[in-house]
């Protein structure tokens, strides 16, 4: 019997047992009050003889209730035995004959292999057979799908090999679903959250090399819509995807791709329902490259900020509509803003030091803050004017920063400066950029990224890869170096926990809660570095609490009073929960 089943249990039964206990000192005071006439009869008849020498009458009266009087004392006592009866019998069947629901086992490790295939750098989780534990989605190019499915390219219309996205159960690596979606995949992006119980909302799209696209439902796998390309030969499409907010009124966001045409960027919107295009396609102007970035302004105005060398440029998602439909919308323009992308040629709204490479919305106290990342400096910017809050020089970041709480309810940053083998990891306030933690960790060249968990602390568990003992690359093979992967936790900042070494080439890595304040696990994608060379595709998941107990307690700087058992055992004892 579960633990909440029997409290459940004891929360029914409660007021029954209240309800008894009432019934019980009416019959106690009963029988105290015949007791006590049987104990002291001389007594009682005194006192009976004092009360009668005034009130004869009244006695009569009562001579004439005593039948009646014992009556009611014996449906007391049948009430009182019957209302005990069936509260027992309510717990029992409660207890022994209802059974607890069941929830479904997750297995702390499972391995899924694929021979001869090529993975893509993407994973997705989403409960997909909504059993209330996460699922693994990704994609993979091969001749044909697993031994579980017949499905083929052919039956597709696709030649051999093709893409393929398949949905494998977070509880037990069974796969769910896969089936080839296309020739190649150039781009893909799933609905972050679900809007609704709808389809359409429930869809992850992917978008060829060639520019098609195509929804996929990713509970079933099956095909919402799909479209070709409008783009000419020469033309690429720049990630991500962005999602809108709801232009034809179905209810559901729908989507803004842009293109790189030559030295112009172009943009289109799409039916996030239908995947209709609304409009034609229209030049923004500028002549941006690299990941844009949708932001939302103070007064609720959305932009598109997009790297251009080394400035920051930006177009309104309202002009942009009316460019390409010819008519108002729902959006807002923001004056500020206005006035600075029409003071300023290519419309650029900031110049920087080096050419910009990652561009992130994060929190802040008023709405949303943009953080930047150039070649030479790392600055957090203002979300609505611009202005630097705090800069970072003299920086060269490996990859784009994550974000986590090094202190309870306090954001902080992430960033990798330098090479991969002088890497070091910087933790720092997002709020005023003060350093919070440092730490030497080179890497192998193309590592995989870092990433975090919420504890239950409130504070962030630290997942980073690399070695901690400096190896000198050129006196090893490459076939022969291993990743090692790293547990940070704020509350031991002299402490590095080695959870795993892996030595296969990992394409994709996350860590995640598979179930809402149970189990944090981890989830590797591993596979060929070269998509000319088919190989062995691997998609692992790993539950951190089993790891910890074989894991090597790694002391940074002077050691610390605990031993590496006792370590272990604070690991052990952390518990997650899901950021809010």
């Amino acid at each position: 019997m579960h633990v909440h089943q029997l409290t459940a249990d004891l929360t029914h039964v409660l007021p029954c047992a209240v309800t008894i206990a009432k019934l019980w000192n009416v019959l106690r005071m009963t029988d105290n009050k015949d007791l006590e006439a049987e104990i002291h009869p001389l007594k009682n008849e005194d006192r009976k003889s004092q009360e009668n020498l005034g009130n004869q009458p009244k006695n009569e009266e009562n001579l004439k209730s005593k039948p009646v009087q014992s009556r009611l004392s014996r449906c007391r006592t049948v009430a009182f035995f019957l209302s005990l009866f069936i509260c027992l019998f309510v717990v029992f069947v409660v207890s022994f004959i209802i059974p607890c629901p069941d929830r479904p086992s997750s297995q702390g490790m499972w391995k899924l292999d694929y021979n001869a295939a090529v993975p893509y750098e993407f994973l997705a989780m989403r409960d997909v057979n909504r059993d209330k534990i996460q699922d693994v989605l990704f994609l993979y190019k091969n001749t044909n799908s697993s031994n579980n499915f017949t499905r083929s390219c052919g039956d597709e219309g696709f030649s051999a090999p093709c893409a393929y996205v398949a949905a494998v159960s977070g509880a037990n690596g069974s796969v769910l679903w896969e089936r080839p979606v296309a020739q190649d995949v150039a781009l893909v992006k799933c609905a972050v959250p679900p809007q609704s119980d709808s389809e359409v909302s429930s869809a992850c799209i992917l978008v060829e090399s060639l520019g098609s696209f195509i929804a996929i439902n990713f509970f079933t796998g099956e095909t919402l819509w799909s479209h070709s390309s409008s783009l000419h030969g020469n033309a690429s499409i720049l990630s991500p995807l962005l999602q809108v907010p709801d232009i034809d009124g179905d209810g559901v966001l729908d989507l803004l791709i842009l293109a790189r045409e030559g030295q112009e960027v172009s943009g289109a919107i799409y039916s996030g329902s239908t995947g209709d295009q609304i409009g034609h396609r229209s030049s923004l102007g500028v002549d941006g490259d690299g990941s844009a970035l949708l932001h939302v302004t103070r007064t609720g105005a959305h932009y598109i900020l997009l790297p251009c060398a080394s400035a920051l440029c930006g177009f309104s998602v309202k002009g942009l509509y009316e460019k390409v439909t010819g008519r108002d919308g729902q959006f807002k323009e923001d004056s500020y803003w206005e006035d600075m992308l029409n003071s300023s040629a290519h419309r650029r709204l900031l110049h920087s030091s080096g050419t910009i490479r990652y561009l992130m919305n994060v929190p802040g106290k008023a709405g949303q803050d943009v953080l930047l990342v150039s070649s030479e400096a790392c600055m957090l910017l203002d979300g609505q004017d611009l202005m630097p809050r705090w800069t970072l020089g003299a920086t060269q970041v490996l990859r784009k920063p994550i974000l986590g709480h090094y202190k309870p309810d306090t954001l902080a940053v992430v960033i990798e400066n330098g090479t991969s083998i002088d890497r070091q990891i910087l933790l720092l306030d997002l709020s005023t950029g003060s350093m919070l933690w440092s730490q030497p960790l080179p890497s192998l060249p193309g590592g995989p990224p870092s990433t975090s968990l919420m504890t239950a602390d409130h504070r962030s568990a630290f997942f980073f890869w690399g070695f901690h003992e400096l190896v000198s690359t050129n006196e090893m093979d490459p076939q022969d170096m291993q990743h090692s992967l790293y547990m940070f936790h704020p509350t031991l900042p002299g402490i590095l926990l080695e959870l795993a070494n892996v030595s296969a080439n990992i394409v994709a890595f996350d860590a995640i809660l598979f179930e809402p304040s149970r189990h944090a696990a981890y989830v590797l994608l591993t596979g060929p570095a070269s998509s000319d060379m088919p190989g062995l595709v691997s998609v692992t998941k790993h539950k951190v609490r089993d790891l910890v107990p074989g894991s090597r307690v790694v002391h940074l700087g002077e050691g610390s009073s605990d031993s590496d058992q006792a370590i272990r055992d604070r690991f052990s004892r952390l518990r997650y929960r899901s950021e809010l």
